[in-house]
C-alpha cells in the first residue's frame, strides 16, 4: 500500500534518515518505533509532503505520492494545536473541508462521531475550554472524518490516559475496516497489542522491519517455562538444559533452554516421561524488551 525507497533526508552535513526502506502493508497496524531523534518524525513528514526527501522514493498504491494524494491520508502530528477562539464544531467543520468534504457532509460525520464519543454537548464551546484530553479527542475525530485510507498517528497516547482504551477500540475498529494505519509510539505495550508489522529506525538508520510475532520470536532466547508437580528438580535431558528450577507453592517452575537443532515436541517428549507436566509455554521476549536490546545493544 505504501513504499518509503531507500529515503534520505539531510540538513546540512546531518543527515535525520539514511537510505530507509520500509513497506507498509494494506489494511494493517503499522508500528513506527525509535528513540527520539531517530528519524520516525521527519519519515512521517516526508510521507505527508511536509518536506521533501534528498533522496528516495514514496510510493502509495502503485505510484509516487502527490500533493493531491495527501488529502486521502489522516495525520495527527505529535505537536498538535487547535485555535483556541473557535469553537469545537466550527474548527472541526473547517479541518474537514480542508480534506474536501461539504460543510453539509462533514456536519453529519462529525454529529456520529460526536456522539461515540459522548462530547455532543461541545459543539459551542470554543477550544479554550476544552482540557488538554478534551482537546485531543476533538483533533483525533477531525484526523479521521474524511476516512483517509492511510492513518498517521504520531504518539498518539501522549497526555490521553483517560480515554486510552477508547483509542485502541476505535484504531482497531479502523483497521478492522480497511484502514492502513502508521502507529508512531513509544509506548510497547500498544505496540504488542496493536500493531502487526513494526520498522525500528535508530540513529536515521533502518534497524529491523517485519512482523511483529516474527521479530519477537527471532529475538527469542529459545527458552520455554514448564510448571510440573514434583519435589525434585528436574534432571537435564538431550533435548534440553535447565536455565532455573524452582519450588512454587503448588508446583515447581522450570525455565528450560532449548537445544540446538530441537523442537517442543522432542522437549515434551523427555519431560512427560520425567514429570508430571502442568503447563508448557515458549517464552517469547516482550517488544520493550527487544526495543532496548536493539537500540543499546545490551
Amino acid at each position: 500500500m505504501l513504499e518509503c525507497k531507500n529515503i534520505t533526508k539531510a540538513f546540512g552535513t546531518f543527515k535525520a534518515l539514511d537510505d530507509v526502506s520500509v513497506n507498509v502493508p494494506e489494511g494493517k497496524i503499522f508500528g513506527l518505533l525509535g528513540p527520539n531523534g531517530a528519524g520516525k518524525t521527519t519519515l512521517i513528514r516526508i510521507i505527508n509532503r511536509i518536506t521533501i526527501p534528498t533522496a528516495g522514493q514514496v510510493i502509495l498504491n502503485g505510484k509516487t505520492v502527490t500533493d493531491e494524494d495527501v488529502r486521502a491520508i489522516g495525520y495527527l502530528p505529535e505537536e498538535r494545536g487547535l485555535f483556541k477562539k473557535m469553537k469545537v464544531g466550527e474548527q472541526s467543520i473547517y479541518l474537514a473541508r480542508l480534506k474536501g468534504m461539504s460543510t453539509a457532509a462533514a456536519t453529519a460525520e462529525l454529529k456520529k462521531w460526536f456522539i461515540r464519543f459522548g462530547i455532543q454537548t461541545w459543539w459551542d464551546k470554543k477550544v479554550e475550554e476544552l482540557s488538554k484530553g478534551m482537546a485531543q479527542k476533538v483533533q483525533f475525530i477531525t484526523t479521521v472524518l474524511h476516512k483517509p485510507q492511510l492513518l498517521i498517528l504520531d504518539e498518539p497516547f501522549s497526555g490521553f490516559d483517560p480515554v486510552n482504551a477508547q483509542m485502541i477500540h476505535e484504531i482497531l475498529r479502523l483497521r478492522d475496516e480497511g484502514t492502513t494505519i502508521i502507529l508512531s509510539t513509544h509506548n510497547m505495550e500498544s505496540v504488542e497489542e496493536l500493531c502487526d508489522n513494526i520498522a525500528l529506525i535508530n540513529k536515521s538508520h533502518l534497524v529491523v522491519t517485519g512482523g511483529t510475532d516474527d521479530i519477537r520470536r527471532e529475538y527469542g532466547s529459545n527458552q520455554v517455562e514448564v510448571l510440573y508437580r514434583s519435589g525434585e528438580a528436574l534432571a537435564r535431558g538431550t533435548a534440553y538444559s535447565i536455565f532455573s528450577d524452582e519450588e512454587g507453592k503448588t508446583s515447581r517452575r522450570a525455565v528450560l533452554n532449548v537445544a540446538e537443532g530441537c523442537t517442543s515436541r522432542d522437549v515434551l517428549g523427555e519431560l512427560i516421561s520425567a514429570a508430571d507436566i502442568v503447563s508448557y509455554r515458549e517464552l517469547i521476549p516482550r517488544m520493550n524488551d527487544i526495543f532496548i536490546k536493539l537500540v543499546t545493544g545490551k
